[in-house]
Order: C-alpha cells, then structure tokens, then sequence
C-alpha cells in the first residue's frame, strides 16, 4: 500500500476540502521553521514521532527534511534510540496495569 506516488492524490484532498489542507499546510508550514527550536531539532522529533507511529511516508519525508536541515547519521540514530525508548518505555509502564487487582485478604 505504501508509495511516495500516493503523495500525488494530495492535491485530490485540497479540491475536496481546499480550506482545510490550506490551513493544514500553513499550520504545517510554521511549525517547522526556526523558533525556539531549529528546523532542524524540528525535524529530528518528527523523524522520532514517525518511528514511533510507524508511518512510512512521514519517515521519507521527515528524514530528507532532516538530512536537509543538517542532520547527520549521528543524530538521525540518536533521534531513533530515543524514539524506540520512549515505545518500549510506553509498554513497560502500562504493563504496571497488569496488576491492578485487588489483594486478596
């Protein structure tokens, strides 16, 4: 199912709804440049935030905005260790739900 070429059909989304993608695309648009921090720590969270969620297009294009943004190998790892942390961290936390029973008296 995944193919950059699907990326084409955004232009379908904006007829259909030209409002919406236009607000989306400038929402998206501020978010990613230089703030308190640069495009390119911007980029190296959505690379993380892709990993996590798992999905392919945001990978593609998070990493080359990364990489054009300056980002290394070096950091893109970094960015993916964190990334795996925080999903392992996430499924041993809740796994403190599995004893939430009641103590027996």
């Amino acid at each position: 199912m995944f193919d950059m070429k699907n990326l084409r059909h955004l232009k379908d989304l904006g007829k259909n709804a030209p409002e919406a993608m236009q607000a989306f695309q400038a929402f998206d648009q501020a978010v990613f440049t230089d703030g308190a921090l640069t495009a390119q720590q911007k980029q190296l969270i959505a690379v993380a935030v892709a990993l996590t969620t798992q999905c392919p297009y945001c990978i593609e294009l998070h990493t080359k905005a990364a990489r054009d943004a300056g980002a290394d190998d070096a950091q893109l790892t970094e960015a993916a260790l964190v990334a795996a942390a925080i999903r392992a961290g996430g499924a041993v936390t809740h796994a403190t739900h599995l004893f939430r029973h009641e103590a027996s008296s």
